[in-house]
């Protein structure tokens, strides 16, 4: 089982972000944190790299019945999900598959809730590149 849902588009990076962005708002997400992983790479280490931002993806109620279920679950929250340059200079839209990641805390309480959010995520992947 991979630990990821992906997809590549040929869209600019900066439109692909935004794009992420609408998309996980559709299916009820909000965008919680922004890091731009090119940036600090450069302001912390003066390296370049190419473009890499991770988005901590929400959706509040379904957050909010995982915790229910496992009060520790924060750890693996929120959802990243990342924008990154190829070098082919496309650009690659990832998500954490949440099946994967909540099976780590053995509890089979949040399988229901993990098919969920791995159902709204991967729609918001696939919609990415598509026209509004």
């Amino acid at each position: 089982m991979s630990y990821y849902l992906a997809k590549t588009v040929s869209k600019d990076f900066d439109t692909t972000v935004a794009d992420v962005t609408a998309r996980l708002k559709e299916q009820g997400f909000g965008v919680l944190t922004d890091i731009d992983v090119q940036a600090t790479f450069k302001t912390k280490l003066g390296v370049d790299s190419p473009k890499y931002r991770i988005l901590g993806a929400c959706n509040p109620r379904l957050a909010f019945e995982a915790l229910k279920a496992e009060e520790r679950l924060g750890v693996l929250l929120p959802c990243n999900v990342i924008v990154r340059e190829t070098p082919d200079h496309r650009v690659e839209v990832a998500g954490v598959d949440p099946v994967a990641s909540l099976e780590r805390t053995g509890n089979p309480a949040l399988r229901a809730t993990a098919e969920q959010v791995r159902e709204l995520l991967s729609a918001a992947i696939a919609r990415v590149g598509e026209s509004h």
